[in-house]
């Protein structure tokens, strides 16, 4: 694993750094992301968000068990003052067959039994019999529960009572309502401690983020060829280790490929422009005749012709790298297209002692002045490298709709010749790549991008190019998609 580099902040200006310290820390984030989401912390929201959700859930569990206890509790409640009432009824309904006094003095022999309670009896002619004491306590509780009910007292007038029982649960209230904080505190209390430690937990398991990002700081532009890894990569970030790798690859090999472009356009510039300057101080360097003065205005001009035709390729070659697609319109010949292109090398295939011939056609719908550059291209390859005394022959296989052969139409150029060496095959179709001296023509001047150009007149069409040397035969092409 690479070392990162260290990140060094940047020094703030006086200015700024003093008003950083005059503003305050909400208007510097304001101010620092206008119109955008500033930055948070997923450990932060995901640990708020668990202990929210913890709390919750034990808050409704808590609050629907408090519910039901409570429930139990009135209940059971009202069946123990029902079954008070019925045993006070009993007691009092046999003490009642000694007469009054005997009742009263039941009544207050029971009184001390009966704390946080008030009993009142009245006669049957509704005349007050008995009344415990303490009922301004119970009159100022709001946790009373009040029930009356008749005693059966055959020996004494009327042959009943009446009777009204008064209980203070205020106690019991006291103590459900300290549950209920008690409850509360636990449900705080357990989303603090959940909170904290899923803050702490998602922290670690985020450390490989954290080290991707030390490691993504240490790419450079002088470092592309650090990748990143981990010791123990998640599973979940797989994926995203795999795809910033492959991007770093194709970014690597762009920009080698960039600054090898940039070299070769320096070199294939510096020729024309030496000459260029040359001729021209040896014109300045002393009076000329104007013959001589139109001679070399006549090598400077075609000197800056073969600029001005390099500048053009290249700006096509920067346009079908930024995509664009070839004009497709009806569906034309290519062997006519072949033909009219061999009549443009007509007089260079002579000089060469040359014949061409064309196998095939082909109906396809393409941009034919692309076709013709491509087909121009490889006719003027195969002429520079042909045998003298050879046929160039231009070969159009088309395979019929629906095969399922990846190249539906090729067209291929091929040469007798020399051959080309294994290792230069894969950057036949670069920019400004030559083959070895001994198949460059000193004189014919050229710049290295006639094959490069064919390769993205195929790209255009979405096809690809084709290229193969052996037994003393070329061939070099391109395919086409039908549509």
């Amino acid at each position: 694993m690479n070392t990162p580099l260290p990140v060094e902040a940047l020094p703030r200006e006086p200015a700024r750094a003093a008003a950083d310290r005059e503003t305050p820390a909400g208007a510097r984030t304001a101010a620092a992301c206008p119109g955008i989401v500033c930055s948070h912390s997923i450990s932060r929201r995901l640990a708020q968000k668990v202990a929210l959700f913890t709390m919750l859930v034990l808050g409704v569990l808590f609050a629907l068990t408090w519910g039901m206890v409570k429930v139990i509790l009135t209940e059971r409640s009202a069946q123990d003052l029902q079954a008070r009432c019925e045993l006070m009824s009993d007691v009092l309904g046999r003490a009642s067959t000694g007469g009054e006094a005997a009742l009263l003095a039941r009544l207050l022999a029971d009184a001390p039994m009966r704390a946080s309670t008030r009993l009142e009896v009245w006669r049957a002619d509704g005349s007050a019999l008995y009344a415990d004491p303490g009922s301004a306590q119970l009159e100022a509780s709001a946790h009373r529960r009040v029930h009356e009910f008749s005693i059966a007292t055959p020996a004494l007038p009327g042959g009943s009572v009446r009777a009204r029982y008064t209980v203070d649960y205020t106690r019991d209230a006291a103590m459900g309502t300290r549950w209920a904080w008690i409850l509360v505190g636990v449900t705080l209390a357990a989303g603090g401690i959940v909170g904290a430690g899923s803050y702490a937990h998602v922290r670690r398991q985020l450390r490989p983020l954290r080290e991707l990002a030390t490691q993504t700081r240490a790419i450079s532009a002088r470092r592309l060829d650090q990748r990143l890894a981990l010791a123990d990569p998640a599973e979940e970030l797989l994926p995203w280790i795999e795809q910033f790798n492959a991007l770093m690859a194709r970014l690597e090999q762009a920009y080698a490929q960039l600054e090898a472009f940039n070299a070769d356009v320096a070199h294939e510039l510096r020729t024309p422009l030496a000459t260029l300057i040359g001729e021209t101080e040896v014109a300045l360097s002393r009076e000329r005749g104007t013959d001589a003065l139109r001679e070399t205005l006549a090598s400077n001009l075609e000197e800056l012709q073969r600029l001005s035709s390099m500048v053009s390729d290249m700006l096509f070659l920067a346009g079908a790298d930024r995509g664009a697609r070839a004009r497709r319109g009806s569906p034309v010949s290519l062997a006519e297209l072949a033909r009219q292109v061999s009549e443009f090398h007509e007089a260079p295939l002579e000089d060469a002692g040359l014949s061409l011939r064309i196998d095939g056609d082909a109906l396809v719908a393409a941009d034919e002045p692309l076709v013709k550059r491509a087909l121009s291209n490889l006719l003027g390859n195969a002429v520079r490298f042909a045998r003298r005394g050879t046929t160039v022959v231009v070969q159009i296989r088309e395979e019929p709709p629906g095969s399922p052969a990846p190249d539906p139409v090729q067209v291929i150029v091929q040469n007798e010749g020399d051959p080309i060496p294994a290792q230069q095959m894969p950057r036949l179709f670069d920019r400004f790549f030559r083959g070895d001296s001994s198949r460059n023509c000193p004189t014919q001047q050229h710049h290295g991008l006639g094959l490069a150009i064919v390769s993205a007149i195929a790209r255009m069409h979405a096809g690809r190019t084709l290229a193969e040397s052996d037994a003393g035969v070329t061939r070099i092409g391109f395919t086409l998609a039908r549509s």
